[in-house]
């Protein structure tokens, strides 16, 4: 995992006591931890009383965290123990089962492919928000599922429908520019020794 600058910020403002930058940390990792609970198939009540365990042990060993770069592997760990934790006070783990083999959850994702795609997923996030408001709403329509069509963005939005196709590549390109998915392009990039990135495909 990178060292992210902002994460770095957010972790050191977090130990000092700022609620502000201790909301903004839930909020970047929470999606990371709720997609573990699901993998373990847990309802929203066990998730629920999962992700407030976890956040308070954060709490708690957030001064021993002494490289940010890790504080998302460390939520994962908490969240897995957790989730079989809350599995075994339910009953849900028949006695010849170990914690072995429910270490990896159903659908076995690498630990590090799972932390970079949740790395993805909030810088996805972040980079939406710097777009201007229109390229937001455009793009949101053409992304609901099912898609909205064309005469239903045109009436939404005010704009011929001739010129919606044009106006979601312009909106793709500042996307793909954006600071926040610089990295991950880069790093894709890299890794596919040039040509077109995986993130660039999904977002074509």
């Amino acid at each position: 995992m990178r060292d992210d600058p902002e994460v770095i910020a957010l972790v050191v403002a977090a130990r000092n006591g700022d609620s502000g930058a201790w909301n903004a940390l839930v909020e970047r990792y929470a999606p990371l931890m709720w997609s573990t609970c699901r993998a373990y198939r847990l309802d929203a009540a066990d998730a629920e009383d999962v992700g407030q365990t976890v956040w308070l042990k954060l709490i708690e060993h957030l001064p021993d965290i002494r490289t940010p770069a890790a504080l998302p592997g460390w939520i994962l760990t908490a969240t897995r123990r957790e989730c079989l934790r809350v599995l075994r006070i339910a009953r849900r783990i028949r006695p010849d089962e170990t914690v072995g083999d429910l270490a990896e959850p159903d659908d076995r994702v690498d630990l590090d492919e799972r932390l970079l795609a949740g790395e993805r997923n909030i810088a996805m996030r972040a980079a939406f928000g710097q777009l201007p408001p229109r390229c937001q709403h455009l793009l949101s329509l053409l992304m609901q599922d099912p898609p909205a069509s064309y005469s239903v963005v045109s009436s939404r939005l005010g704009i011929p429908t001739g010129s919606i196709g044009p106006n979601r590549a312009r909106c793709l390109d500042r996307l793909r520019h954006c600071p926040a998915l610089a990295a991950f392009i880069d790093d894709a990039s890299d890794t596919t020794g040039g040509g077109e990135s995986r993130e660039q495909r999904n977002l074509a």
